[in-house]
């Protein structure tokens, strides 16, 4: 059983939460994460980003947005509970080096996984711009641990209730045509987003690393459920990324295969969902 030590509602629908996991916190790197579930084997497993780890405490944090059954669920646990299952770290770490001038793209809740990546790059000498959106000012999380790596801090909204009025494309582009051009461009969110983001980048032939956030059951590459198409080849995220190369990544099939499960979500969040994998959608 994993304690949990600490949780903090950050915005709107959005939670902190410290777990205790010493074995996890020794060995994760920035870029993977951890499967976990509420309701014990048979129960729906979470993918969530660790976003920080403390060693000497033998505690992870990961950060998460209440959207279905399991994650409404995960909110209602407090300090002294128990998670049953967790598993990590999984997923490739990400590959952190001096690159130079690195822009550094958050929408909504993947603002939380850009965040270790930031702060790893920071870390290793790199000048960051921070670009971070959300459809609202009351759903944008992160922004001063964001700024406090950043030589330059852009926040848009997409009703303009905070920051510039717009999506984060707008201001990328900008920067993108700036006579000193980033050498690298991160970019974490919906995955719409990503895809265009990897295609503002696309003329100025910027590097762009996307991090995809596709259907995940066993984080082991066997059940085939996280199945992407990059570079003409099919991959999986759990094994293979979850981080590709953002002009190389076959959006439009991902966002269709990930718009399947949408109606069944919601009625899951409606009613308790049955225990069990269900994949195709089919009741067990």
């Amino acid at each position: 059983m994993y304690e949990i030590l600490d949780k903090e509602k950050i915005a709107r629908n959005s939670y902190r939460m410290k777990i205790e996991a010493p074995y996890i916190a020794e060995e994760r790197q920035p870029g993977q994460f951890v499967i976990l579930s509420v309701h014990g084997e048979y129960g729906e497993r979470i993918p969530l980003t660790i976003v920080d780890s403390d060693t000497d405490e033998g505690s992870i944090t990961v950060i998460f947005q209440v959207v279905g059954y399991s994650t409404d669920e995960l909110s209602k646990l407090n300090p002294g509970d128990s998670l049953p299952v967790l598993l990590g770290p999984l997923g490739n770490p990400t590959h952190i080096g001096k690159i130079g001038h690195v822009v550094c793209v958050g929408g909504g809740i993947g603002v939380a996984p850009l965040y270790p990546i930031t702060k790893a790059l920071y870390e290793a000498g790199n000048t960051i711009t921070a670009i971070l959106g959300a459809q609202t000012k009351e759903l944008l999380i992160l922004q001063n641990e964001m700024q406090a790596l950043s030589r330059e801090t852009i926040v848009c909204t997409d009703d303009g209730s905070y920051g510039r009025e717009g999506v984060v494309t707008g201001p990328l582009g900008e920067v993108c045509e700036q006579q000193s051009r980033p050498d690298l461009v991160v970019a974490i969110g919906p995955p719409v987003m990503m895809k265009f983001c990897a295609e503002t980048t696309r003329p100025y032939g910027i590097k762009t690393m996307v991090s995809l956030n596709t259907i995940m059951v066993d984080g082991t590459g066997m059940c085939g459920g996280c199945r992407v198409n990059v570079g003409g080849e099919t991959k999986f995220v759990c094994v293979d990324g979850p981080e590709f190369d953002g002009h190389e990544g076959a959006f439009d099939e991902m966002i269709n295969r990930l718009s399947a499960y949408t109606e069944k979500e919601k009625q899951t969040h409606e009613e308790k969902p049955h225990s069990g994998c269900c994949l195709e959608g089919e009741r067990r």
